[in-house]
């Protein structure tokens, strides 16, 4: 059987190029980056050249940028770095309901230490209002941290509209920019924001390998003790061959940004023209046009998501019933209902997020067996109803 992959918001395959990348560090450059002689001067190198170009990729001096193990310790390290780096004794943080758990984690541990935390609603397009976000403001505001582009519905918030009114009011912003690396152009300068967060295994680099743009300027607490390693803001060994492949992807995704970014649309167009073409009861859960490329989320009302993600999966296509990090979850999406959705509703939903492998032939095919499985599905549960 033939396997289709429409899941790349939940992880993507590394690519031959940085493939090759992560086995020539492995085998040539073993040197410790933090030592003097040859052999830790081969491994500085490389993991310069490739911290030179992640900045290249948004936008920033290489000085701004601190390698970590993934998208959720550059979130943590922002939302605790930046929070507890504040002297205030009385702290407030913005945030949204929307966010990754690994932003919401890193929330509910600062409310377990004293601080206020706001959590603004969205509106049934998955975005946040900036009028919300300045009537949210306190006089002991520390930080607000909003994503660029949501994992589940692939929404783009009004980052840098947001970003003007914290730097008004003189407060730090942080910008989840995970799901946005690799599909849509980001500047960290023009957005506005002070820290941004990204990952490696998004945009076909290996998982443990991740990046926090930190603005030059400002300091953050570190939530990671031990040497001087990144300046003093992440300690540990750095990870040469995983920051080396994050590098070559990053290269790899600015080099062809627009042309892939514009047919990675075209093909998400053509999966929803055809879903919505062929089969009853269906509906895109979010935003029309302000969505990254390649994410496209499907309410297939009378049924549950996760029969239909089975369905597929025994038909040879990969795809999501939400978030890769709350798979297994009896709760439905808390970014669909946050968004007005009901619990049923919300079960029912299907996230397809496309990547460099897919093609016509593919979302084609998939259309056809998403047909057949909903059909089927439906079938055998008649009296299920679901209510919006």
């Amino acid at each position: 059987m033939q396997r289709f992959y429409f899941d790349h918001n939940a992880t993507t395959p590394v690519s031959g190029p940085v493939l090759e990348t992560v086995a020539s560090c492995l085998g040539q450059v073993y040197g410790n980056a933090s030592s003097i002689h040859h052999f830790g001067q081969a491994a500085k190198q490389r993991l310069e050249h490739a911290r030179r170009q992640v900045a290249g990729l948004v936008r920033c001096a290489p000085q701004e940028i601190v390698f970590t193990s993934g998208g959720t310790e550059a979130d943590n390290l922002a939302v605790l770095g930046a929070v507890r780096h504040s002297h205030r004794t009385s702290r407030h943080v913005i945030t949204t309901a929307i966010e990754h758990p690994a932003v919401l984690g890193a929330c509910a541990q600062l409310e377990r230490e004293g601080v206020m935390v706001t959590y603004l609603a969205v509106g049934s397009d998955g975005v946040v209002d900036p009028d919300e976000v300045r009537r949210a403001l306190r006089p002991d505001t520390v930080l607000i941290s909003v994503m660029h582009a949501n994992n589940e519905s692939g929404t783009i918030q009004p980052v840098a509209e947001i970003a003007s009114i914290a730097r008004e009011a003189g407060i730090l912003m942080h910008a989840d920019g995970v799901q946005a690396l690799g599909k849509i152009p980001v500047n960290v300068a023009a957005l506005g924001v002070d820290l941004y967060s990204m990952s490696g295994h998004k945009i076909y680099a290996p998982k443990g390998i991740g990046a926090l743009y930190v603005r030059k300027g400002m300091r953050i607490s570190p939530i990671v003790f031990g040497g001087h390693h990144e300046r003093d803001r992440r300690a540990g060994t750095e990870n040469v061959p995983g920051a080396a492949a994050f590098g070559c992807a990053a290269e790899i995704a600015a080099a062809d940004l627009p042309e892939e970014s514009a047919r990675l649309a075209a093909l998400r167009d053509r999966l929803e023209s055809g879903i919505l073409g062929r089969i009853p009861e269906t509906g895109v859960n979010g935003s029309p046009s302000a969505r990254v490329p390649n994410t496209l989320n499907v309410y297939f009302d009378n049924l549950e998501g996760e029969a239909l993600v089975i369905a597929l999966d025994l038909r040879g296509f990969a795809v999501s019933s939400g978030s890769a990090c709350s798979s297994g979850a009896v709760e439905p999406s808390h970014v669909l209902t946050a968004m007005g959705l009901s619990p049923e509703r919300a079960r029912a939903s299907i996230r397809f997020s496309l990547g460099r492998s897919n093609d016509e032939a593919q979302v084609d095919a998939l259309i056809q067996a998403l047909d057949a499985s909903v059909a089927h599905l439906r079938k055998l549960s008649p009296a299920v109803r679901t209510h919006a």
